[in-house]
């Protein structure tokens, strides 16, 4: 067909009827599908609900009341913390008075203490408090060590080793590895070394902020110094020898040229 006849042939093919094109119609035909998809599904999903209609219910509620008691524990979380928190501050605004000193004047209408006994008797009921009632939060935990340490300030010893215990295994490691020195030279104040050892050796192979290696090791040295002073001269001379710009490794070499 030569070229002239070709366009001649085009020129007498229908076109689409005026005013409306092939992609109208075809729009429209889409449209009308996903309508009626639409109301397919929302028929189905309707039917559905009616058939289950009590599993659907029940589910509801069960979220809502789900909702309702993640809400309510948070509440009352959020509350108690704020109590633990108000009376650990108390008790420490009390353990942290500076004691009286001889002859120095005491600012008028001050709290003073005479000694670490009578402060630490003042603020040990609040540390127990705190604790008691309130030793799975973090604030408790914390005023559970105090309460041990406030129970040797005023020598109550068999007190202060069963707060510290409970101390020991708290979920903060940092104040649990303070809880273990305080107990592990209690016990070696009392004649139970392999004791005081067993913790000893706990924190220096589980070092904390608290309580790094060198400072475990020198607890130990210290208490090593009178029972085996070999092993003491030992111990301090690996601080020196690992932590020579440290005050650990100045407390050390202090310690060996004593030793001499």
């Amino acid at each position: 067909m030569c070229v002239r006849n070709y366009r001649s042939y085009l020129a007498q093919e229908p076109g689409p009827p005026k005013g409306n094109s092939g992609n109208s119609v075809d729009t429209q035909t889409r449209h009308a599908l996903k309508q009626d998809k639409f109301v397919t599904a929302t028929t189905s999903g309707l039917e559905w609900i009616g058939e289950h209609r009590s599993h659907v219910v029940a589910w509801a509620v069960g979220v809502l009341v789900a909702v309702a008691v993640v809400v309510a524990s948070v509440f009352v979380y959020e509350k108690r913390d704020a109590a633990a928190n108000q009376i650990l501050g108390q008790a420490m605004d009390i353990y942290e008075t500076p004691l009286t000193q001889p002859n120095q004047p005491v600012e008028p209408g001050a709290k003073t203490y005479a000694t670490a006994a009578e402060r630490a008797k003042a603020a040990n009921p609040l540390f127990k408090q705190a604790a008691d009632q309130y030793g799975w939060l973090t604030a408790g935990e914390m005023a559970r060590y105090f309460a041990g340490a406030t129970e040797l300030d005023m020598g109550q010893q068999p007190a202060a080793e069963a707060d510290l215990d409970k101390a020991t295994r708290a979920s903060n490691k940092n104040l649990a590895a303070l809880a273990k020195i305080a107990l592990a030279n209690l016990y070696a104040q009392t004649g139970r070394s392999s004791r005081a050892v067993t913790l000893f050796q706990d924190v220096i192979a589980h070092p904390t902020t608290t309580v790094p290696k060198a400072a475990a090791q020198l607890q130990l040295a210290a208490m090593y110094e009178t029972t085996q002073p070999a092993e003491a001269r030992r111990l301090y001379a690996e601080i020196k020898d690992h932590n020579k710009d440290t005050e650990a490794g100045q407390i050390a070499t202090q310690k060996l040229q004593g030793a001499k």
